[in-house]
C-alpha cells in the first residue's frame, strides 16, 4: 500500500510540476519571489526535452507502482503515459512544447515589465516600501 501511495504522490507532484512549468511565470506576477523557482523548473524542462533526460519523478512513480505490483510506466515515461495521446494527439507534441514555450515567454515578458514599473514607481517615490506615495494595486 505504501508503494502505491508513493507512486500516486509522485504522479500528482509531476502534474503540478508541469502546470507550474507552463503557468508559473504568471503566478510570479503576483508573487515575484516565485520567479526563481519558475526559472529552475523551466530550465529543467528545456534540459529534459533537449537531452532526453529522465525526470526523477518518473523514476519514483515507476518504482512505486512496480513495487506495488502494478505495471510501471511506458518506456517514454510520464509524458507518454499521461499526456501525449491523452491530452493531445502524439503528432502534436512539438506544437504542445512550442505552446508551453510561448506561455513561458509571455509570462516572463509580463513579469519583467511589471518589475520595471515597480522599480520606476519606487524610484519616483510612488508606492515603494519606504515612501509615503500612493500605492496602486494591479488587478
Amino acid at each position: 500500500m505504501a508503494y502505491l501511495l508513493i507512486g500516486e504522490a509522485a504522479m500528482v507532484v509531476h502534474f503540478l510540476f508541469l502546470v507550474f512549468m507552463a503557468v508559473g511565470g504568471f503566478l510570479a506576477w503576483r508573487r515575484p519571489r516565485l520567479i526563481g523557482a519558475h526559472l529552475a523548473v523551466a530550465a529543467w524542462g528545456v534540459f529534459s526535452v533537449t537531452t532526453g533526460a529522465e525526470c526523477p519523478l518518473t523514476v519514483v512513480e515507476d518504482w512505486g507502482r512496480r513495487n506495488a505490483g502494478e505495471r510501471g510506466l511506458a518506456p517514454g515515461g510520464f509524458i507518454d503515459h499521461y499526456i501525449e495521446g491523452v491530452v493531445y494527439p502524439e503528432e502534436y507534441a512539438d506544437l504542445a512544447r512550442l505552446a508551453v514555450a510561448v506561455l513561458v515567454a509571455v509570462s516572463w515578458t509580463g513579469f519583467l515589465l511589471q518589475a520595471r514599473r515597480r522599480r520606476a514607481r519606487t524610484r519616483h517615490g510612488h508606492g515603494g516600501p519606504d515612501t509615503e506615495g500612493p500605492v496602486r494595486h494591479l488587478p
